[in-house]
This record gives structure tokens, C-alpha cells and sequence, in this order.
């Protein structure tokens, strides 16, 4: 198996918490798995976006039209990391509007700022939120619920229930897309 993914976001939405999540994941199933961890501007609130390649790979950095899926915290970082995805790859994000039409991709977008303002669920779950819609939006995605779970529960088992919670609300939140945008329960 090759899987390649690109998490894009803002510093203190969780962009290392998801690489580190996958990459226990690949651990976990005795995968090889390369990642990248940016941090620096990160840590004031700036950009953000990590790497992290399934399989055998020698370099850890996605290349222009390489990654299978993009996962984007932010509307905007995940627009500004589009060039990394090939044709037929996934992006599903945290967007208040649509994206573009015509994108040679295929694109899921939820408004996930919104759904934890209204109480849905703690705004710092908004990582393990977007990771549920990406379980049940991309086919073909590399790990199972019970190894996102496992990871959850490795990682940090004082917040692993909670984190557990959001990402089945997330799952169970993601029905029919229209548009490119999902429909939403609720």
C-alpha cells in the first residue's frame, strides 16, 4: 500500500496531533510511514501543513500532484495546498462556502467552525472531527474507525473518549453530498 496525505491548517488546530494519529496507525499495522512536522510559525497561530506518506517511501515531502488526500483544518490553507493533490484525490475540508467548480478532485467541504460554535462539540476536537468526515467521506482511506480509535486512545487516553465522541458525531454527521458539499443531519 502507498497513501499519501497532506493536513493543512493553522497553528493550535491539531495539524501534528492528526500526523501523529496516522502515523500510529501505520505503526500500529507494522506499515512503513514517513512524516513531516512543522512547527515554528506554528506555534503563533501561523500556517501549518504536515505530510505523511504510507508505505515505502524515501522522502517524507509530498511533491506537486503526489497526495491522495488533503485534509484542510482551514478553507484557505487547504485552497493554497491543492497543487500537492493528483487528479482523482480527495480533499475534504473545514469550509464555510464551496469550493471552486471544476476541480479535478473530489471535494468535501462541511462548515465544522459553525457546528462547534453551536456546542456540536468542543472546538479543540475540530481536528478529530474533520479526521470523522474523512473516514466516512474517502473511500479507500488507509485505517479502520477502531484503528483511528486505537491511535485516539494511544496518543492521549485522558481526552480518548472524548475525542472518540466527536469523531462517530462526525461520522454519523456525513450523509449525501450535493454540489460538493455535504448535506448534513441536524
Amino acid at each position: 500500500m502507498k497513501y499519501q496525505t497532506v493536513i493543512a491548517g493553522f497553528g493550535g488546530q491539531g495539524v501534528v496531533f492528526l500526523v501523529k494519529v496516522l502515523a500510529l496507525c501505520a505503526g500500529n499495522r507494522d506499515l512503513k510511514f514517513l512524516g513531516t512536522e512543522n512547527h515554528g510559525m506554528s506555534q503563533r497561530g501561523g500556517a501549518v501543513s504536515c505530510d505523511i506518506k504510507i508505505g515505502d517511501f524515501s522522502n517524507p515531502v509530498i511533491d506537486r500532484g503526489q497526495a491522495d488526500l488533503l485534509i484542510g483544518l482551514d478553507a484557505n490553507e487547504a485552497l493554497r495546498n491543492l497543487q500537492l493533490l493528483k487528479e482523482g484525490g480527495h480533499v475534504v475540508s473545514n469550509a464555510q462556502e464551496p469550493f471552486p467548480e471544476g476541480l479535478p478532485f473530489q471535494v468535501h467541504t462541511i462548515d465544522a467552525n459553525a457546528r462547534a460554535l453551536a456546542g456540536e462539540f468542543p472546538i479543540q476536537g475540530l481536528n478529530v472531527f474533520m479526521l470523522g468526515v474523512t473516514l466516512a467521506t474517502v473511500p479507500y482511506f488507509p485505517f479502520s474507525v477502531e484503528e483511528i480509535e486505537t491511535a485516539l486512545r494511544q496518543i492521549n487516553a485522558k481526552v480518548a473518549d472524548q475525542n472518540i465522541e466527536v469523531l462517530h458525531h462526525a461520522i454519523a454527521d456525513a450523509k449525501v453530498m450535493e454540489d460538493g458539499r455535504w448535506k448534513m443531519e441536524g
